[in-house]
C-alpha cells in the first residue's frame, strides 16, 4: 500500500504543511480527543512518514485516515494553503485499493456505490420503496414488533428522522424547464442530487419555485447523476471521476451562466470538478468551464437575484419576532465560501430574528455518512452542537445541507428539544414565507 500511497499522494502537498498548529483548534475530532493523531497535522504527519518508508500503512493508519470527518475546516486556518482536502481524499483512494473489507461490506459498497447512486431509474426505485414502506403501515409494524432492535442503536435512531421518500423527483414534478417569474436575470440549471431528489424532494421543488421568483429561469438537466461526493470520500475516486465526466457534459449541453447547488457536500465537489478532472485529456477544459459556474443557492440569490419579501406569519400569532438560528454546513462555508449569504437572506425575513449559534461554523458530525460509520464521536460532537443550539431558544434552526439537517434533526429529537425547536432546510424556510407566490 505504502508504494500506493507515494504514487497517489500530492507530495508537494504534503511538505507544505508547516506543522505551525493553526488547524488544531479547528478540527473538531483534535477537539474532543486532543490527540495530535487526531488533528490535520497529524494526519499528513503520518500520510508523509508511510510515503517515505518510515512507517507501514497499518490498521491505526487507516483508521486515522477514515476518523478525519472531511469537513476542511483546517483549510482556511490554514497559513501555507495546505489542500488537505485533497489528500485526505488521495490517503483514502490508497487505502481502498488494498482494503480488506467484509464479504457483506464489500457488497454493500459495491451496491451502493457502483449499483444504485450512478443510476437515476435505480434511485427512483429506491425512492418508491421507501416511500412504500413508510407510508403503508410496514413502518410502524416494524417499530411496533421490534425488529428494529436488530440494528444499532444509531442507525434506530437515524432510522426515525427520516423525511418522506419518494419516487418523484424535482423534473417528474416541474419538468426540465421552469420560467422566470418577470423579467429574466439568467438561465440557470439546478444540479439536483441523488439523496436530495429522493429524500428531499419538495426542498428541490422549493428551490427551483424560489429562483423563479427571484426572476429566473431553471433548467433541470435530465442527463446528470450523482456528484461523486460520497464516492470521493470513501476513497472511491475514480467512479467519482466517472460521475464527473457525465455531468460536465450535461451541464455545458444545457447552455446555462450558473450551476445552482442547495447541497453544501454536493457543491463541495462540483466547484472542485477542475481539480478532479486535471488529468483527463478529453475532459479537462469541461471540467475548468464547470467548476466556477457552480454557487450554492443563497449566494446567487443575494448577489444575482431579485429577492422576494420574506414574512414570519408566526410572529403576528405570538406578538413577538420569531428566534431563528443557524448551522453552518462545512462545505458549504470552507469549500464553497458561502456564509454570508445564508444570513443575509435571514435577516431580511420580516418578523424574524436571528440569533448566532456559538461555534455555528464548527461541524455538527454528519459530514457525509460518517455518523454512520463512526456513530460515537458523531455523537460527541453533536451533544456540543446541541448545547450551543439550545442556548439560542430558537423555534426554527435552518442549514443548507441534506445531511447537516438530518443530524440537526436527529440531534433534536435526542436531546429533548422537539417540542420547541424544528430543523428545516434554509430554501424550505424561505420559500415558505414567501408573502405572494405565482400561481402556477
Amino acid at each position: 500500500m505504502a508504494k500506493t500511497l507515494l504514487a497517489k499522494l500530492d507530495y508537494d502537498q504534503l511538505t507544505n504543511c508547516m506543522r505551525c498548529g493553526f488547524c488544531l483548534p479547528a478540527c473538531p475530532t483534535f477537539r474532543e480527543t486532543g490527540l495530535e493523531p487526531e488533528s490535520p497535522r497529524g494526519r499528513i504527519a503520518l500520510m508523509k512518514a508511510v510515503a517515505d518508508g518510515l512507517m507501514d500503512p497499518d490498521q491505526a493508519f487507516q483508521d486515522q485516515m477514515n476518523h478525519c470527518l472531511g469537513c476542511r475546516a483546517c483549510e482556511p486556518a490554514c497559513p501555507a494553503d495546505v489542500k488537505y482536502g485533497q489528500l485526505i481524499e488521495q490517503a483514502r483512494d490508497a487505502i481502498e485499493d488494498h482494503a480488506g473489507h467484509s464479504v457483506p461490506i464489500k457488497g454493500i459498497r459495491k451496491l451502493m456505490f457502483k449499483g444504485v447512486f450512478p443510476h437515476r431509474s435505480r434511485l427512483k426505485w429506491v425512492g418508491r420503496s421507501l416511500a412504500l414502506y413508510q407510508k403503508s403501515g410496514l413502518r410502524t409494524i416494524a417499530r411496533g414488533t421490534g425488529i428494529m432492535k436488530l440494528f444499532p442503536k444509531h442507525l434506530r435512531e437515524m432510522e426515525q428522522i427520516l423525511p418522506d421518500a419518494t419516487g418523484k423527483g424535482v423534473v417528474e414534478r416541474l419538468g426540465t424547464v421552469y420560467p422566470a417569474k418577470g423579467e429574466k436575470i439568467a438561465r440557470v440549471a439546478l444540479f439536483r442530487g441523488c439523496i436530495m431528489d429522493v429524500m428531499f424532494a419538495d426542498t428541490n421543488v422549493n428551490t427551483v419555485k424560489l429562483l423563479s421568483e427571484a426572476g429566473f429561469e431553471v433548467v433541470i438537466p435530465e442527463a446528470q447523476v450523482c456528484c461523486g461526493a460520497l464516492h470521493a470520500h470513501s476513497g472511491e475516486m475514480d467512479q467519482a471521476r466517472d460521475l464527473a465526466r457525465v455531468n460536465v457534459k450535461a451541464f455545458r449541453e444545457a447552455g446555462v451562466e450558473y450551476i445552482v447547488s442547495n447541497a453544501g457536500g454536493c457543491g463541495a465537489l462540483l466547484v472542485e470538478y477542475d481539480h478532479l478532472l486535471s488529468g483527463d485529456p478529453e475532459y479537462r477544459e469541461l471540467g475548468e468551464w464547470f467548476a466556477p459556474r457552480v454557487i450554492d443557492v443563497s449566494k446567487l440569490l443575494v448577489e444575482k437575484g431579485r429577492i422576494p419579501e420574506f414574512v414570519e406569519a408566526d410572529a403576528a400569532a405570538a406578538a413577538a419576532p420569531v428566534t431563528i438560528t443557524y448551522q453552518d454546513s462545512c462545505h458549504l462555508r470552507n469549500v464553497m465560501k458561502s456564509s454570508t449569504a445564508p444570513r443575509e437572506l435571514m435577516n431580511q425575513v420580516t418578523g424574524a430574528h436571528f440569533c448566532e449559534m456559538k461555534d455555528s461554523d464548527r461541524c455538527c458530525g454528519s459530514a457525509g455518512i460518517y455518523n454512520v460509520t463512526q456513530p460515537e464521536m458523531a455523537g460527541q460532537i453533536l451533544e456540543h452542537k446541541m448545547e450551543h443550539a439550545n442556548a439560542t431558544n430558537a423555534r426554527y434552526l435552518l442549514t443548507s445541507n441534506p445531511g447537516c439537517l438530518l443530524q440537526m434533526k436527529h440531534g433534536i429529537e435526542k436531546h429533548g428539544a422537539k417540542d420547541r425547536m424544528e430543523a428545516m432546510h434554509i430554501v424550505d424556510y424561505l420559500y415558505e414565507r414567501i408573502g405572494e407566490k405565482d400561481g402556477r
